[in-house]
Order: C-alpha cells, then structure tokens, then sequence
C-alpha cells in the first residue's frame, strides 16, 4: 500500500485521563490498553487507513477518504471500553519519510484535545466532503495553537454517547490566555513532560537564552493543561514592568484582582487565589527576579490549589521551584528536524511557494539552523527574509547576522531584533560578569575552568568559579558534564554578540594572546604524555579543544608570534593525526618558511609535522621536510626531539607512500632495533612489506613478537597495526586466525578511539572477509572506510583502500569496474603494497584484453577525487543491492 499524500483526512485519538487511571490500577490499565491498540488497528485497516503513528494513549492514522476515517471512528467508538476522544480533518499535508507535518495534522490535534472521552470530533473542512451523517453543530471554536477559530461537529450514531460536557477550548476557559497567531512546532515530548511536571509540581520555571522560546513554549503548556484548571490559565507579561516595586500591581491587574483596604497587593492576590484552581504564567522575571522571587513564594505558601510557570534566564530559587532548563531547537537530523519544520513554516507564512526542493536549498536552511544555534527566534527572523531572499542568500550573510536578522516583527522591542533578545540578558549582569563573559568569547568549542582562569587572568580558581556559575544560571554560559569534568560554552550567536562589546581592541589583543599561549603550552604538556599509556587522555583533549587550538595557530599566526604558532602547529599534528586529522598538516607548512628564518627552538618537530603531507598525498614534499628534521635534531640550536625517531619513520613513510617498497624496508629494518615506539612501528612495517614482497614466512616469523611488543608498551596506538599486519601475515596460511587477528584489530582502534588506524585494519578486514564469503560485509567496511578517508583527506590510505576494492571486485566477476576503480588510484604510489594487487591486474588483462583494460584504467585515472570516491561508492551500493535481490 502506498501511504497516501497531498490532501488526507486525519483521525486522532487519546485516552482521557490516561495518566489517573494508570495510577489507580495500573494491571487493569495495561490489559485494556491491549485491547484499546488491537480495536483500534482493525478499525483503521478494515477501512484502508494507515496507522501512522502510535503514542501509548492513542493513534495517528491517515485516509485518502474522509468518509472511511469517520465509520472508523464510529466502529472503534462502539468496541472501545476505555474513554477515548478522536479528532478529524482534511486538508493538505507535507509526507517526510514515514511521518506527516502541515497545519492539518496539528489542527486534528486540537479538535481532538478539545473533546471528551467516547466523543468524535470533526472538523468543517471534512464534513463538506461527506454526505448522510447525523451531526451536532457545536460552532465555531478558538482552538489552542490555532490563531483563527475552527467550525467543529459532533458526530451522532447509533450506539454512541450523545450527551457530554462543554468542549475543552480556549473560550470555554477563564483566564486572558490569547489564541496564538502561529503554530507551534516541535518540542512535543517537551511539552507533554512539562504538562506532567505542571501536574506534580506548584511551582514550574523555564530558563534559558533570550530568543530560544521560553514564553512560546510556557504558553503552549499552559494552553494544553487548561482542562485541569477551572478557575483558569492566566498570563502576566513582565517585560513592562521596570520598577520591581510595581511587580505585584502588574499580577493583580492582569488578574483582575483589586486591592482590599487594609492589605498589601500581595496580601490581596494571595486572598483572591485562596481555595482556587488555576495556573499564573509569569513571563520574563529575569529583570525583576528577587520580586518575582518574593511573590511566588509567598502565593505559593499562602494558597494550596494554584499553581504557577515563570520563564526566566535564570531559576527563581524558591522552595517549591522546578527547574526546566529550554534547550535550542535540535538541527540534528537535519531536514528532518524542529529547527527546520520551523524554519520552513514560518517560510511559507511569507512566501508560499517556499519548499526545499533542491539540494543546495535542504543544505543552506540546515545549516542557517545549525549557525542559529537552534535559537528559534533567530530561525523566525532569518525565515522571513524568505520573502525576498533565497535560503543561500541568507546563509552565507549570515556573517553579519545581527544587522540581517532585524525587521519589522511586531511585539516588545527586545524581540523585534535577534540583538535586543541578546542584548536584554547581557544588560542584566554586573560589570565582573560582564567581563568574565567577554573574556569568555574568545573561546571556540567551549573551555574548562582552568583556561577560563588563565584567559581571565584571574586570582584563583574558586574567584572565576563562582562567576562561570553565575553565567551558567543566567542562562549566558552552557554547562555540560564530560567524563567528570564540567565544559563550559557559549552559544554561537551569545559569542559573537558578547566579543562585540569588548570595545578596547588593545584588551583583546592582549586576551587573545593568553587564549593562544595557553593552548600552546597545553599542547606540548599533552604531547609529553602521548607516548605512553595515557595517550588516549591526550587525544581526548585534542579533539575537544580542536577549535581553540585552531584559533589560537591562527591569531598567533597573523600576529607574527612564531613561537606560539609553532608549538600549536606542531603539536596538534603529532596529537591529531591518528584521529584523521590533517589541517593542523597545513599550518605547519604554512608557517614553515618564517619560522625557519625566526630560527624558532621548536624548528624540528614542526619539520616532523609538515612531514605528514605524505598521507595528504605529497610524499616527495614529505621526504624533504623529514630529511630536514633529522640533520636539525643534531643541531644543539634547536630543542631536541628524537623520542620516538618521528622524524626517521616519516622518511620511511614518505619512501613508501611514493611507491619505494624495498627502500621502505630497509630504513625500517635498521630502525627496528630502535628502543620504544620506533623500533615497534618499524617492525611493524617490516612484517607489511615482507608478507607484500611475498616473503611470508619471514613476515610471520617476527609476526607474532611484534604483536606481544605492541601490547607490551602500554600505548594503544600501535596495537591496530600490529594486528593488521600479523593479520596479512597469516592470510595465506592460516585464513580463520587472520579474519579473527583483523577483527580484534578494528575493535580495539573503535574502542581505543583511533580512527587513523581504524580505515588501515578495515581495509585489511574487508578483503578477508570477501575472501571468506561474507561478501556484503565486506562491501560495507569498504563503503565506510572510503567516506572517512576521503573526508579526513587521507588521499594515501583512499588511494590503497580503492586498490584493494578493486581487487575484491575482479573476484566478484566485475572485471571493468575492477580496472575502472584501479585506475582512480594509480596517482599514488603506495598501493604498491596492496596484497595481490600485480597479479589480480595480469588477470585483468587477460580477460579484458589490453586496449579495453588499458581504456578503463585511463578513463578511472581521468576522474577527480571526489568524482572517483562517488563512482566507487557507487558500484559498492549497487553491488549490495544485487546480492541482497539474487540471495
């Protein structure tokens, strides 16, 4: 069955007062929820719907006819023991994968809120298509979440209550709570967790960044627990309020509460809310938080049955109070996500014909949400320039974006620009916060307390503490736990309003440097614990802090600071690599020429650094920066730095990686006596070159030590490696131990979290396992490799893993593809060392003939990178769907 699109009828249904009866008898509950799902799904097939959706209270279930969606409900209504309302529209709907978004859906939501158990609601927009029911015109009615009202009917059947209580909608219930004027997207689970800890708690307060949606949401919670609340949902806008001696006077008019003679105003509220239910929404206290503070508590403790939800960028700390910190819109799943459904409704509000049609468009709204940082007032803002801007247009503006996202939105003055939302809370702190924070904005990918104390230039850790937690609670800094340590961060778009008001440009100069000294220095303390067994805490770092040190090489970089850049560059390519990382590659080279003339200290190991181009595809350019590094280790001018013979292993690499097999082995075996790390690795591709010259009983005969070597050291780094190549050694001879040694191979690099070594044992693992039948796992661990290599840039290891497919693909009998893929890797020289590869290639010949092997090898050597990695992801996808069909 195709799931139906376009214009669809929706039947919604929910338990009425699910959460009660699972808390009376909940073995009950459980057998007629049972009964309640299977009632349910007959109903919904035996008239060609399609259940959609499933919430445990209820269903979402789609028809292409309106009348099938309504015997559904009447059938259902009449088996159903458990009091279940259901709602009906009609109406266009947008299908993504297997769900459905539009204003339909959510206005079934409504109708179907509105209603009372054993109820069928329908909505005017149905009823018009069908003919021959006994309806009950109930009119029209203002919806929560719908800015206009909506015409609704009671469906009347045989069998079918008739009688029932007044609709739960917005003009049936007290309070001054508006219809809003949009929709509200996503945030569902957050909602229904909120309306639940409305439920349990008396005092309920929603914190966060000024423009991530704190009022919409409270007031979409408050909207949808109006049925709890007879005496009903009222909300107090602080925002005006600039005195906070005036607070209690803005609550008792917005509840229509006048002052008795005799008692304060806050006297006079707590004794008008005495005895009764309802909910108070007090909106925006952060201005005037110890009033709001004040008069919460004392309504709190001064009545029993009201209850209340502040929005604030920071908690009110009363007793009562329940934190809910309102996280940004996730941009996660991409298209698929809240910040998008929301960026692309408020899209079509401006400009209907908005769709994300193309590509480039999916991809430049994705990333406008990603760069807003989820902030959704930021996302309304940019989506109304969809009126006479495209989504690239205001994508790669969004450089400036607080110039760009500004207008004419109407509402207070601190929401009609994303500025005023930002500039609302920093205007609230005091001069230290003030100052911690803007020191805090040089920091990219968030910071732990130590660098903040050093950037801040502060007296002790427990001075800057006290402020970061300030920050926290204001909502201005993030907090998140990670191993046991608290990072702190900034939101994007708090960043670059905050490093705007550092005004003095000499005090951020001088900032700055501290932010880049610290990395510096912090980059050769983790190099110094690399080599040992603490190496994955070092890697740990450098993957978290990537982006500071990225920052820091480049500000000392064009600050001519020599010293600073080169201990960054340095280190982060000696940190990184192993987890494909290879930018840091770039900066060495880039500053390499300067600081060859500066004569830095540190000139060796950033020789050694420039030396892993080979892996980037330049061995030659690498053969002559690790040359250069070992005549400078001997130069007393210059800090030493011959532990772990990095620069000799990477003159051996770069021999290699140009196609030079023996010249590799023989700088490896006289480096293989080498103490340590060295000596290991250059074993380590002894074994490699022997079993590929096929010398495999040599190979195998130093195999096995040079794995209990590798164990035996304590760093993890080289222990993948041995298993690969102990792994190639035994292929021949011993198939099963070789599949195993390769298998625990890429285990323990995913384990250890060593990703360079990680695409080296797959592509090993990959061949043994086409080699042993597993075909299509095989086909899987080339296809992820080859994405990894050619997103890192690891133009030497895609080069030999594309090689080696072409080698798995001569014996799956696709002989053309084989040689077409041989071809896209003949610009690098190191798959000489690709197992089987001369003889696979004479086979080749053979069986094409020389002008058409010759004609496939050209025509896949003619293809760019990125062309070359899509044909061979390509031919593995379409390798899979064949044996997935023929097995």
């Amino acid at each position: 069955m195709t799931r139906p699109s376009g214009a669809v009828t929706f039947l919604l249904t929910d338990i009425e007062a699910s959460t009660r009866l699972w808390e009376s008898d909940p073995e009950a509950m459980r057998t007629a929820l049972a009964s309640h799902d299977d009632v349910l799904r007959a109903a919904i097939e035996s008239h060609g719907g399609w259940l959609f959706k499933h919430t445990g209270d209820g269903a979402y279930a789609v028809f292409t006819s309106p009348r099938a969606a309504i015997d559904t409900a009447i059938d259902a209504q009449r088996l159903l023991d458990l009091p279940v309302r259901m709602g009906v529209a009609t109406g266009e709907v947008e299908l993504r994968g297997d769900d459905y978004y539009g204003p339909t859906l959510n206005r079934a939501a409504r109708i179907t809120a509105a209603g009372h158990g054993g109820q069928i609601l329908v909505a005017a927009s149905t009823v018009g298509l069908i003919e021959g029911l006994d309806l009950l015109d109930l009119g029209p009615r203002r919806l929560r979440d719908l800015s206009e009202p909506v015409q609704i009917f009671q469906v009347r059947a045989s069998g079918l209550q008739s009688d029932f209580p007044a609709l739960n909608t917005v003009d049936t219930v007290p309070g001054n709570l508006q219809a809003q004027a949009t929709s509200f997207v996503g945030r569902d689970t957050e909602i229904a967790e909120l309306v639940r800890l409305v439920r349990s708690h008396r005092l309920v307060t929603l914190t966060g960044v000024g423009g991530v949606g704190k009022t919409r949401l409270a007031v979409q919670v408050a909207a949808e627990s109006v049925a709890e609340f007879p005496d009903g949902v009222w909300l107090v806008e602080l925002a005006p309020v600039g005195d906070p001696a005036a607070l209690p006077d803005a609550v008792a008019s917005a509840l229509g509460v006048t002052t008795q003679a005799g008692f304060t105003v806050t006297d006079s509220i707590a004794q008008a809310l005495s005895g009764r239910r309802l909910l108070v929404v007090m909106d925006n206290c952060e201005h005037v938080l110890d009033a709001a503070a004040d008069l919460a508590e004392t309504l709190l403790a001064r009545t029993t049955t009201m209850k209340m939800i502040a929005t604030s960028r920071e908690g009110l700390r009363v007793p009562a109070e329940h934190l809910w910190p309102v996280q940004p819109l996730d941009v996660r799943a991409g298209v698929t996500s809240p910040a998008v459904e929301l960026f692309v409704e408020r899209a079509r509000a401006v400009n209907p014909a908005f769709a994300l049609n193309t590509v480039p468009d999916s991809e430049a709204v994705t990333e406008i949400c990603r760069r807003l940082d989820g902030i959704a007032l930021a996302i309304e803002l940019a989506a109304a320039r969809m009126v006479s801007m495209s989504a690239v247009e205001v994508r790669d503006r969004l450089g400036d974006r607080f110039r760009l996202l500004s207008g004419s939105r109407r509402g207070l003055e601190r929401h009609q620009t994303l500025r005023h939302a930002v500039k609302w809370s920093y205007d609230l702190l005091d001069a230290e916060e003030r100052s911690l924070l803007q020191h805090c904005s040089v920091f990219t990918g968030g910071f732990h307390l130590g660098a903040a104390r050093v950037v801040f230039n502060g007296s002790d850790d427990y001075e800057v503490l006290d402020l970061l937690d300030s920050l926290v609670r204001k909502s201005l800094l993030m907090a998140e736990q990670v191993e046991g340590r608290t990072r702190y961060g900034l939101l994007e778009t708090i960043r670059q309003f905050v490093e705007e008001q550092f005004a003095s440009a000499e005090t951020m100069a001088e900032v700055r440097d501290r932010h880049a000294r610290y990395f510096a220095d912090q980059a050769v303390a983790h190099w110094n614990i690399w080599d040992g067994p603490r190496q994955p805490v070092a890697a740990d770092w450098v993957e978290a802090e990537f982006a500071n040190l990225r920052a820091g090489f480049r500000w000392a970089s064009d600050r001519g600071e020599l010293i600073t850049a080169t201990a960054i560059a340095a280190h982060t390519t000696l940190l990184s690599w192993s987890l494909q990382r290879f930018e840091p590659v770039g900066w060495a080279e880039e500053i390499l020429a300067a600081a060859t003339a500066a004569d830095v200290a540190q000139l060796p190991r950033l020789y050694v650094a420039a030396g892993f181009c080979s892996f980037t595809g330049r061995p030659e350019a690498a053969l002559g920066y690790a040359r250069t590094a070992i005549d400078l280790e001997v130069d007393p001018r210059y800090d030493p730095f011959d532990r772990g013979g990095w620069s000799h292993v990477l003159e051996a690499n770069a021999h290699l990686a140009a196609g030079r097999m023996d010249v590799h082995l023989e700088l490896c075996t006289s480096l293989s006596s080498a103490p340590g790390l060295a000596g290991i690795r250059a074993r380590c591709g002894v074994v490699s070159d022997l079993t590929n010259l096929g010398r495999t009983d040599e190979a195998r005969a130093i195999a096995t030590e040079t794995l209990a070597a590798a164990h035996h050291h304590g760093n993890p780094y080289l222990v993948p490696f041995a298993l690969a190549v102990y792994s190639d050694a035994f292929a021949a001879t011993d198939p099963a131990r070789a599949l195993n040694a390769a298998r625990e191979g890429l285990a323990f690099a995913r384990e250890h979290r060593l990703p360079f070594w990680e695409v080296f044992v797959a592509m090993t693992a990959a061949t043994l396992e086409a080699e042993q039948g597993h075909v299509e796992d095989a086909l899987g661990l080339f296809d992820s490799t080859i994405d990894s290599l050619h997103r890192a840039g690891n133009v030497s290891f895609l080069a030999a893993t594309v090689a080696q497919l072409a080698v798995v693909f001569t014996r799956l009998d696709r002989p053309e593809i084989a040689a077409t893929l041989y071809g896209t890797s003949t610009r690098q020289g190191v798959i000489v060392g690709v197992r089987d590869l001369p003889s696979v290639l004479d086979h080749l010949r053979n069986l094409l003939g020389p002008a058409v092997f010759e004609g496939c090898v050209a025509a896949g050597a003619a293809r760019e990178l990125g062309d070359a990695v899509g044909y061979a992801r390509k031919q593995i996808h379409l390798a899979v769907d064949e044996l997935r069909h023929d097995s």
